[in-house]
């Protein structure tokens, strides 16, 4: 017998997700109000991700088993390609819903004629305590998210959060028909470019200002490092994004800052090599080329300057290790990317690092 298509398809990329996997498929499953499937793509774990998630017995439940690490951009594609829902929806493996936050969106996004619907969020401390993302009042006057608005607020080293933690929810035919995939490319990132994209090509984006995803941060969440190679590939794949795209002259404006904000990151993410590797000279010449970096240092660039040439030349420097140097399969959470938000403003990147 023909399966009805489901009103939703929920997608989880998961990567050694054992002790949340269980939570996020329970949250995806008590759904009200849809007909629904969720689909998990495993993403070569070595835990028993796999194995918990084929112990689950319920028909709404597909694995997807990959045959080699495609980090969280790969794995959320393979998912959405495996999908039949009319809309997609993203869920984190270590992340949970309200129960009827995918009835409530879709019935928005529908009655509004979008393309693409987001929501707040709540933060998930490891004691249970929550805190609201984004202001509601604010949210409630934003009715529509433009892309001129997004891009502006996908910015490095700014302290409030930033719209690409919002996890919107797709038409799936739209991503069909313009071809969006996440781009897998990109470790860091590749969330915000979908989205951006999506806008690009000319998706109308509603925001509901009520909370349905919940945002889980645990003891054990480190935020991910930002690296130089992160965001060289986030300027070319913003440099991809405008060659594909015609973009407005306000949107234009908005992208160009963005540009210059990731160079910036590029130039402090440079001059902080050069003093890890106690560079004196390259230090300079990168603080000459792009000062606005430097006010991004946690404390005067003379005083580490200063500090750097004091220090006496016997000092080894750090040692790099095969191990430490080789690749590693990507990471599928978020808490991997951002911290708590009571950190947030102390974080040398803010929140964007989650775009």
């Amino acid at each position: 017998m023909m399966q009805p298509t489901p009103d939703v398809s929920i997608v989880i990329a998961a990567f050694n997700a054992a002790d949340t996997i269980g939570r996020a498929i329970a949250g995806a499953l008590a759904q009200q109000g849809v007909v629904l499937e969720v689909i998990v793509a495993d993403d070569c774990s070595t835990d028993a991700t796999r194995q918990i998630v084929a112990a689950i017995v319920d028909p709404r439940l597909r694995l997807v088993a990959l045959p080699q690490n495609r980090g969280p951009g790969g794995a959320r594609n393979v998912a959405v390609d495996a999908a039949r829902g009319r809309w997609i929806a993203v869920l984190d493996a270590d992340d949970t819903l309200h129960p009827d936050r995918l009835k409530r969106m879709i019935a928005k996004a529908e009655a509004e004629g979008a393309q693409i619907v987001v929501d707040n969020l709540a933060v998930v401390s490891a004691d249970g305590s929550t805190q609201t993302m984004f202001d509601a009042h604010e949210l409630a006057f934003r009715y529509e998210l433009t892309l001129p608005a997004f891009i502006e607020s996908n910015m490095l080293f700014h302290s409030q959060h930033n719209f690409g933690y919002m996890k919107p929810v797709f038409e799936r035919r739209f991503l069909t028909e313009h071809d969006l995939r996440f781009d897998e490319g990109l470790r860091i990132g590749e969330d915000y470019l979908l989205l951006a994209s999506a806008l690009a090509a000319g998706a109308k984006c509603v925001v509901d200002p009520t909370v349905g995803y919940l945002y889980h941060i645990t003891d054990g969440s480190i935020s991910r490092v930002l690296k130089l190679e992160h965001v060289e590939a986030m300027l070319t794949a913003d440099a991809g994004f405008l060659r594909r795209y015609r973009l407005d002259a306000e949107a234009l404006a908005a992208q160009r800052r963005r540009r210059r904000n990731l160079t910036e990151a590029h130039s402090f993410l440079t001059l902080i090599g050069h003093l890890k590797r106690r560079s004196l000279a390259g230090a300079l010449a990168t603080a000459l080329r792009d000062p606005a970096a430097l006010r991004h240092l946690s404390m005067p660039i003379a005083a580490r300057l200063r500090r750097l040439k004091e220090r006496p030349s016997t000092v080894r420097p750090p040692e790099h290790s095969a191990g430490r140097d080789a690749p590693a399969p990507a990471p599928h959470t978020n808490k991997e990317r951002s911290t708590a938000p009571d950190r947030l403003a102390r974080a040398p990147f803010g929140n964007g690092t989650r775009p």
